[in-house]
C-alpha cells in the first residue's frame, strides 16, 4: 500500500518492508508499514479489541482512541518512529510500534540505538503466531535503522506477550520495576533466534499445506451442468476416491432449483452453501477466477487449487494476471496450488482426497510426489500405477505461483505417512531455502529430485525465479551436499523411490549377486563397478535352479556379514519339453520374499527378464503398500528411510486395506516392466524360522527391474544416501585453530576502506597488493610478484626476490595459459632471465601488451585452483579443481556451499575425477592435502564472514608434498547482496 502525498517528509515509504507471512494455523496475512491513510482502519481495529487487551497495552482503561492518538499512531518518519500493521482482507488484525529513545527513556534520534516497542493483537487472532511474526519484522526494521535494542514494559498478567518475548531467542534481560516487567532485547540475531524462526516457519508452512491436503469440505467451482469438462472430471474423481468430507458443486450458471450434480449439492456461489468450505478447486476461465477467489475469500475458504490456465505461461499479460491472483488470495489469508495445476491427491484413509485430473489414481503408499509439470505428473502417476507403487500424497503445482516444493518439504519432514519424497522441479524459486530444507528432511527420509530445464538457459514458462549463473553440475553437487538424491530422469526417480520406500538402507557398498543366468549376473557385476559399488563375483545357480535354490542362496547371502545388499538376477527356465513352466513368477517371488523376511535387514533388488506366469501373478497380487514400518535407527548397520512403528510377522493385512477382514495374501509377484515382489510378512513351519534375533522384520515388497543398470543405479543411490546420512549424524566443524590466525575485524575495516563511503553497486576488483593484504588477514599468504616492464626491471625484481625465479605474462588473454608459452620457470641467474625476457617479447608481443611479472619459484607440486563466488540464487559457493585446460574442458570441478566444514573440505578435494593425482598417482609423491583443506576452510570463512567479498580466485595453488604456495590471487568486492534467507519470515513474490 503506497501512502498519500501527505506522508511523513522525513523518509520515503519503505515498500520493501511489506511482506506476506504464513501464520501458525497455516493462514496468511500481510505485514506493511502504517500510513496516514490508515486512520479509519486503525479506529475500526481498536474497536474490536477487548477491554482487557486495551488495558494490557496502555496499563489503564482505554476504551477509545482520541484524535491525537490516531494521528500519532498513523504518522511515522520510518526512522525514529515506525508502525507496522498485520492485515487480512485489507483490515488490521494487529499492530506494533517502536519509538527511538535515549538512555533516559526520552524520545531521541540517531545515534541513539534503543527503542521502546509495543504490540496490540485483536483477540480473535491471538494464538495464531501474529505477535511472533510481527516481532521478527519490527526487529529487522529496527536493525536497518540502526537500533540495536528493544525495551518493553509488560504487565505481569500479560503472560502471552511475555512469552512472545521470552521465546524469540534473542539475548534479553528482565527485571520487575514499579509493578511491571521490564524487558530488554538485544536485536542481534543469535543461533537460537534463527532456530526459533525456522522452527516456526516449518510449523506454519507445514500447517498451510495440511489445510490444503486434509480439508473437511471441498467445493469444485466450475463443475459443468453436463458430463465432461475439467470441473466435472475433478468432481467425479473426488467422489470416486471416497472423499470423507463434504463435497459441493459450484457454478454460477446453475439454475436456482438445480439441487444436485452427481449426487452432491449444487450451488451458484460459495456464499449460497451456508456451511464452511475448507478447499476450493477452481476450474473456470482465467477471466472469471478473480470473481471466484473473492467469493471464496469473503466466505472463509482456507485454500485454493487453481486448475485454470492462461497465466504466466501465456506471457507478460498472463504473468501480471498471476501476480494479481496471488495478491488477491493472500489478502484473504488463502494459499494457492497453481495456477495451471493438475491437482492434489491425499491417500490417507481419514481423507481419501483426489482433487485432480488423474485418470489412474495411485494406491495408498508411503511415497510423496511433487511435480511442477502436469504432463510429467500424468506420466509418473501412470508409471507408479503400473508398477504397483503407492503414494501418500501427490501434488502437481503447475506455475507454482505460491505453494512450491519448499512448502511440501516442510510438510513431508514431519508427515508420518511419507517415507520418501520425490520431486520433479523445473525451477528453484529459493535455492538457499530449498537446500536448507532438503538437508533437514534428508536427515530423516530420502529426498529424490529430477531437475528439468537443466540446459535450456531459460526458466520454464510461468516460473518467475531468480536467475542463477552457476552451471547445472554445480547445482547437482550442492544438492548432493545437502543429502538430496539427484537423478537425471523420472524413470530413475521412480526406480530409486521404490527401493528406498520398501527396503532398508544398505550399511555399505558390498553387493552380492546371485541368479540363474551367468550373463545377466556379469552385466550386473559390471554395472556395480561402474557405479562405484564393490560387487562380489556373481553366484551362478545355473538355469536348472529352482525357487528353493533361489531362496537358499538369498538366505545365505543375507546372512553373510561381508555383504551389505543383494541383487537377484532371474530369467525364465524351461522344462524338459522346452516349454516355460507355468507360475514361475509367483513361485519364485514367494521364495525370495520368504528368504528376505527371515534374514537380516538388508536391501534386496531383483533384475528379471520376462518370466512365465508373470501376468497371472500380477493380476492376483494384493498390494502391501502403506503398512506399518519397523523401527530402525539411522546409525544402525542397516537403516530404514524412516523410523516407523513396530511391526510383527503376524501375516495380518494392513489396517487400511479394504479387504482387511480376510486373511493376508499368501502369494507374491513381479510387476511388469520392473515392478515389485509383494507378499505377506508372515512365516509358518514350512517356511522356516522367523527373523533372527536382533534383525529387523521386513515388510512391503522387493523392487524388481527389467534391466541390471536400473537396479544397480537405484541401489548405488541408496548406498550414497546411507553414507551421507551416517555422516550427517555427526556433522563436520570448522577447526578452532583458524580463529587464532584470522583477523576478522581487521579484514572488515580494510574492506570498508577499499569500498569507500559510496561504493559502486557494480563492485570493484582489487589490485594485486590489495588482494594480498586482505587474504593475509585470513592467514592466506600469496607469493609476491613484481612488475617487469623491461628487462632491467626484471633483473632488479629477481635480485629482490632471490633466484631461481619465474617470468610470467599477466595479459588477460595469456593469464594462466602456460601452454601458450607465456611462462618461463626455474630461471637460475641473470643471463637466463634476460634470455627468457627476450624470447617472450619476441614471441608474444611488446612488454606493454604482455605485462610481465617476476615471481620467486615455488616448490614443485600439483597445480590447483581454489575459487569462491556468491551466486544470487544459490548463495556462496567454494570450488576446487586442478589447474589447466583439461580440467576446465571436462568440467572437473567440485563445489560446496559456504560455510564449509572440515568434512566438506576433505570431500571437496577427493570428489574430482582427477583426485588420484593428489594422492600419489603413478608413483608420484602424495601432496599435502591437509594444507589444501586448511586453505579451503580459510577461503570459506572469509567469504562467510564478509559478504562484500563476492568472488575469490586463487590460481594457481601449487600443492607440494610439504605445504602449498598461492601464486596468483584475484578478489572482487561489492556492496553485500541481500540475504533473504536470514531475514524475517516472508513468502516469496515471483
Amino acid at each position: 500500500m503506497q501512502p498519500s502525498s501527505q506522508q511523513s517528509p522525513h523518509h520515503v515509504y519503505p515498500d520493501h518492508w511489506e511482506a506476506d507471512v504464513v501464520l501458525r494455523d497455516g493462514g496468511t496475512a500481510r505485514i506493511r508499514p502504517i500510513t496516514t491513510d490508515d486512520a479509519e482502519r486503525l479506529v475500526s481495529f481498536y474497536e474490536q479489541v477487548s477491554d482487557e487487551s486495551k488495558y494490557y497495552r496502555f496499563f489503564a482503561p482505554y476504551p477509545r482512541l482520541s484524535d491525537r492518538d490516531v494521528h500519532r499512531f498513523t504518522h511515522h518518519d520510518y526512522v525514529d518512529r515506525v508502525g507496522l500493521a498485520v492485515t487480512v482482507g485489507g483490515e488490521f488484525i494487529a499492530t506494533v510500534r517502536y519509538d527511538r529513545i535515549d538512555e533516559r527513556g526520552r524520545p531521541a534520534s540517531a545515534p541513539a540505538d534503543e527503542a521502546e516497542v509495543a504490540f496490540l493483537v485483536q483477540d480473535a487472532h491471538q494464538g495464531r503466531g501474529v505477535a511472533s511474526a510481527l516481532l521478527e519484522h519490527i526487529a529487522a526494521v529496527a536493525r536497518e535503522r540502526g537500533i540495536r535494542r528493544f525495551a518493553a514494559e509488560v504487565l505481569p498478567a500479560n503472560t502471552k506477550m511475555i512469552k512472545v518475548f521470552r521465546d524469540a531467542g534473542y539475548t534479553q534481560q528482565r527485571s520487575f520495576e514499579e509493578g511491571s516487567v521490564h524487558l530488554t532485547l538485544d536485536l542481534e540475531p543469535t543461533a537460537e533466534s534463527l532456530a526459533v524462526q525456522r522452527a516456526r516457519e516449518q510449523r506454519a508452512e507445514a500447517r498451510s499445506v495440511q489445510r490444503l491436503l486434509a480439508p473437511g469440505s471441498v467445493a469444485v467451482i466450475g463443475a459443468g451442468r453436463t458430463p465432461g469438462g475439467v470441473g466435472r472430471t475433478v468432481l467425479r474423481n473426488l467422489l470416486g476416491a471416497g472423499f470423507t468430507g463434504r463435497t459441493y458443486a459450484v457454478n454460477r450458471a446453475f439454475a436456482a432449483d438445480q439441487g444436485t450434480i452427481d449426487g452432491v449439492p449444487a450451488h451458484r456461489s460459495i456464499g449460497e452453501i451456508g456451511e464452511p468450505v475448507d478447499l476450493a478447486v477452481v476450474a473456470v476461465p482465467a477471466d472469471r477466477v478473480p470473481e471466484a477467489v473473492a467469493d471464496c475469500g469473503e466466505h472463509g475458504v482456507q485454500g485454493l487449487v487453481v486448475l485454470s490456465a492462461g497465466y504466466a505461461e501465456w506471457g507478460a499479460e498472463g504473468r501480471e494476471r498471476q501476480r494479481e491472483l496471488v495478491r488477491q488470495a493472500r489478502s484473504y489469508g488463502m494459499r494457492i496450488i497453481g495456477p495451471n495445476a493438475f491437482g492434489v491427491i491425499n491417500n490417507a484413509d481419514a481423507v481419501r482426497l483426489n482433487a485432480s485430473l488423474a485418470p489412474e489414481p495411485p494406491a495408498p503408499g508411503r511415497i510423496g510426489l511433487f511435480t511442477q509439470s502436469g504432463a510429467i505428473g500424468i506420466a509418473l502417476l501412470s508409471g507408479l500405477y503400473r508398477r504397483g507403487a503407492g503414494l501418500s500424497t501427490f501434488i502437481s503445482a503447475g506455475n507454482r505461483a505460491d505453494i512450491s516444493g519448499n512448502d511440501f518439504l516442510q510438510y513431508w519432514y514431519e508427515d508420518p505417512d511419507t517415507d520418501v519424497a520425490l520431486l520433479y522441479l523445473e525451477s528453484l524459486g529459493n535455492p538457499r531455502k530449498f537446500t536448507r530444507l532438503a538437508r533437514r528432511t534428508a536427515a530423516v527420509k530420502p529426498v529424490v529430485v529430477v531437475k528439468g530445464a537443466r540446459h535450456s538457459g531459460s526458466t520454464p514458462p510461468g516460473h518467475a525465479v531468480p536467475v542463477s549463473r552457476i552451471p547445472d553440475a554445480t547445482v547437482s553437487a550442492l544438492m548432493r551436499q545437502a543429502g538430496v538424491i539427484r537423478v537425471d530422469t523420472v524413470t530413475e526417480m521412480v526406480d530409486a523411490g521404490l527401493l528406498l520406500a520398501d527396503q532398508p538402507l544398505p550399511a555399505g557398498p558390498r553387493v552380492a549377486i546371485l541368479g540363474n543366468s551367468e550373463s545377466l549376473g556379469l552385466l550386473t557385476y559390471d554395472a556395480c563397478l561402474t557405479e562405484g559399488l564393490r560387487p562380489r563375483h556373481p553366484l551362478d545357480l545355473t538355469t536348472a535352479a529352482t525357487p528353493q535354490d533361489f531362496r537358499d542362496a538369498l538366505a545365505e547371502a543375507l546372512a553373510d556379514e561381508g555383504c551389505d545388499s543383494v541383487i537377484v538376477t532371474a530369467i525364465p527356465w524351461v522344462g524338459e519339453d522346452g516349454e516355460a513352466e507355468p507360475g514361475d513368477g509367483e513361485v519364485l517371488a514367494t521364495a525370495l520374499h520368504a528368504a528376505a523376511a527371515a534374514g537380516p535387514a538388508k536391501p534386496v533388488a531383483v533384475v528379471h527378464v520376462e518370466i512365465g506366469g508373470l501376468a497371472e501373478a500380477l493380476a492376483a497380487a494384493t498390494s502391501t503398500v502403506a503398512q506399518p514400518r519397523p523401527s530402525k535407527q539411522p546409525s544402525a548397520a542397516a537403516t530404514s528411510p524412516r523410523a516407523g512403528a513396530a511391526a510383527t510377522s503376524t501375516g495380518a493385512a494392513p489396517a487400511h486395506t479394504p479387504s482387511a477382514p480376510g486373511p493376508a495374501p499368501a502369494h507374491t509377484a513381479f510387476a511388469p516392466g520392473g515392478g515389485a515382489v509383494t507378499a505377506t510378512t508372515g512365516t509358518d513351519s514350512k517356511d522356516g524360522p522367523g527373523p533372527a534375533p536382533g534383525s529387523c522384520p521386513r515388510t512391503g515388497r522387493i523392487p524388481a527391474y527389467p534391466a541390471a543398470e536400473r537396479a544397480v543405479r537405484a541401489l548405488a543411490e541408496a548406498v550414497r544416501y546411507a553414507q551421507w546420512r551416517r555422516q550427517a549424524a555427526v556433522p563436520g566443524k570448522v577447526p578452532e585453530f583458524l580463529d587464532d590466525t584470522i583477523d576478522e575485524q581487521g579484514a572488515a575495516d580494510l574492506i570498508d576502506a577499499l569500498l569507500g563511503p559510496d561504493p559502486d553497486p557494480r563492485g570493484r576488483p582489487l589490485a594485486h597488493d590489495e588482494a594480498r593484504e586482505l587474504l593475509g588477514r585470513y592467514g592466506i599468504a600469496v607469493r609476491p610478484t613484481l612488475a617487469a616492464p623491461d628487462s632491467e626491471a626484471a633483473v632488479a625484481a629477481a635480485a629482490r626476490l632471490g633466484y631461481p625465479v619465474a617470468l610470467k605474462t599477466t595479459a588477460p588473454h595469456l593469464r594462466h595459459r602456460a601452454d601458450l608459452g607465456g611462462v618461463r620457470l626455474d630461471l637460475a641467474n641473470e643471463s637466463a632471465l634476460r634470455r627468457a625476457y627476450g624470447e617472450l617479447t619476441d614471441l608474444l608481443g611488446k612488454p606493454a601488451e604482455l605485462r610481465p611479472v617476476v615471481q620467486a619459484m615455488a616448490p614443485r607440486g600439483v597445480d590447483t585452483v581454489v575459487r569462491a563466488t556468491i551466486d544470487p540464487a544459490a548463495g556462496a559457493v567454494v570450488s576446487f579443481g586442478l589447474a589447466g585446460a583439461p580440467s576446465e574442458l571436462l568440467g572437473d570441478t567440485a563445489h560446496r556451499l559456504v560455510p564449509a566444514t572440515d568434512r566438506d573440505a576433505a570431500e571437496l578435494i577427493r570428489s574430482i575425477r582427477a583426485a588420484p593425482v593428489l594422492f600419489g598417482w603413478r608413483g608420484a609423491a602424495p601432496v599435502d592435502t591437509a594444507a589444501l583443506e586448511e586453505l579451503l576452510l580459510r577461503v570459506s570463512r572469509l567469504v562467510d564472514d564478509h559478504p562484500e567479498v563476492v568472488s575469490i580466485a586463487l590460481e594457481p595453488v601449487v600443492v607440494a608434498p610439504q605445504g602449498l604456495t598461492v601464486l596468483g590471487a584475484s578478489v572482487r568486492l561489492s556492496p553485500p547482496p541481500v540475504r533473504t534467507d536470514l531475514g524475517p519470515r516472508r513468502l516469496p513474490n515471483y
